[in-house]
């Protein structure tokens, strides 16, 4: 990517010059595409799949001495933009976001770029201070041991005990993902996060439920109805993602619906990938 020292790696399933593509952003920030993968299917049904690793992170360019200041969400739309045109979908293509990367596609998708046929916004918060407030609701449901495993390591500043790490297994287990133990490419994402987590605690911080980052303060609230693509909201029932954190997309976005997983938590698409793919495939032919 000019300006940034980097380069971005990406890989496309399918045959390119075939249907639609549909780009996937990954989450984090900072995971990798590898928990994403399952999403490659969608190109039996006639369409490439793009995925790829934002800077920073697994297949592309590391940059750990650059500092939070670095770390931008405009740093990962020009990325985005820069995959869409070495990919040659600059004119017509599908994008799904999870979690941190739906935050992203909706950056973007709030842009009204001319190519953008339809979204899907997967398992993600519209605010950071409602994706909060959520979890701290979450971890008021968990074992009263584990809570104060949790609270008593978050004041010493011991996160790294394993202590810590076994208390914030159990939330990751009931609203990360319920596939226990992990499917590898699961394992391969948070793992990547573990061996170089520059972006992930810069931008979000420690855990899942602590953002200490500079995502902090993040809101695309009142940007929503600026997004005039066709747009597909998923989750699971377990999901850290509640009902309460995605609302705005379907209360704001003009045309959006909602599907729920009713067996799954933070990662449907792992969680019941026959019936993610069903959805989705459909939404994303509609809308072709």
């Amino acid at each position: 990517m000019a300006g940034t020292g980097g380069r971005t790696w990406f890989r496309v399933a399918g045959e390119p010059a075939s249907g639609v593509p549909l780009v996937t952003l990954h989450g984090g920030p900072g995971a990798t595409h590898e928990y994403l993968l399952s999403l490659a299917a969608l190109a039996e049904r006639g369409r490439p799949v793009i995925h790829y690793d934002q800077l920073g992170n697994g297949r592309s360019t590391r940059l750990p001495d650059n500092g939070p200041e670095f770390w931008t969400v405009e740093l990962f739309l020009g990325e985005l933009d820069a995959v869409l045109d070495a990919a040659g979908a600059t004119d017509a293509y599908h994008l799904l976001g999870h979690s941190w990367g739906g935050m992203l596609a909706a950056e973007h998708a709030i842009r009204q770029p001319a190519g953008l046929r339809s979204l899907v916004i997967a398992d993600s918060p519209a605010s950071i201070r409602t994706w909060m407030s959520e979890a701290e609701r979450l971890r008021k449901e968990l074992p009263a041991d584990v809570q104060e495993a949790l609270g008593r390591h978050e004041e010493a500043g011991t996160l790294e005990d394993p202590e810590y790490l076994d208390a914030t297994r159990v939330y990751y287990e009931r609203h990360v993902c319920r596939v226990v133990p992990f499917p590898p490419e699961v394992t391969a994402s948070f793992s990547a996060i573990d061996a170089d987590p520059t972006v992930y605690h810069s931008m979000w911080g420690p855990t899942e439920f602590l953002c200490t980052g500079t995502l902090g303060a993040w809101d695309i609230t009142d940007g929503l109805e600026r997004i005039t693509a066709p747009t597909l909201v998923v989750s699971g029932r377990f999901d850290e993602a509640t009902p309460l954190v995605v609302a705005p997309f379907l209360d704001r976005v003009p045309h959006s619906r909602w599907e729920v997983f009713e067996e799954s938590s933070h990662l449907p698409h792992v969680e019941e990938t026959e019936r993610y793919l069903h959805v989705v495939g459909d939404f994303l032919d509609l809308h072709d």
